[in-house]
């Protein structure tokens, strides 16, 4: 949702600098109409590039690299979370858990205490804190995105606000000019 606005405010200001570069051309007409000594003046002035109009340091708009990351990380490891989760994952799974936990028992045997069901309980704590662990690291690199993706959006309507206060300005000014002739 959040790449989506990024995108609608990208266009939103392709469209206010279109406009602006628009009333220049109409302040030129309005110029001629005016007089004839405008008329000559904008005859022998160069024109203004009929291109693209300038983005006025806005580069073309991509979601920030840091929530691009983070959202494909997040999906690999929510497919991975979904595999080991009990409720999510297919029943012909179940014998690799266990052999992951056995794996687990034979490499840390001596963390865990001797008795059998006490060892098991932690194995099983520290398996689901690892659990929670990933899932966090994976909700801070989303927020971590998010937060640049913001900021970056939040310049971009600072721009974009001057731009639409100095347009209106320019469009009042021009008003008022077409309203004199």
């Amino acid at each position: 949702e959040l790449v989506r606005q990024g995108e609608a405010l990208r266009r939103t200001e392709q469209m206010v600098d279109k406009m602006d570069q628009d009333l220049k051309t109409s302040q030129r007409h309005i110029n001629s109409i005016k007089s004839v000594w405008g008329g000559l003046v904008n005859y022998f002035k160069a024109k203004p590039p009929e291109s693209k109009p300038e983005q006025n340091g806005a580069p073309e708009y991509c979601a920030n690299s840091r929530l691009k990351e983070a959202m494909m990380s997040s999906k690999e490891q929510e497919s991975k979370y979904q595999e080991s989760h009990p409720n999510l994952r297919k029943l012909d799974n179940s014998d690799d858990d266990f052999s992951k936990a056995d794996l687990v028992s034979s490499v840390q045997k001596d963390a865990y205490p001797k008795n059998q069901q006490l060892r098991a309980y932690h194995q099983k704590i520290d398996t689901n804190l690892d659990e929670m662990s990933s899932g966090l690291s994976r909700l801070k690199s989303l927020a971590l995105g998010l937060q640049t993706e913001i900021e970056e959006q939040d310049d971009m309507l600072d721009r974009l606000t001057k731009k639409v206060e100095t347009l209106d300005v320019s469009i009042k000014n021009t008003d008022r000019k077409v309203r004199q002739l």
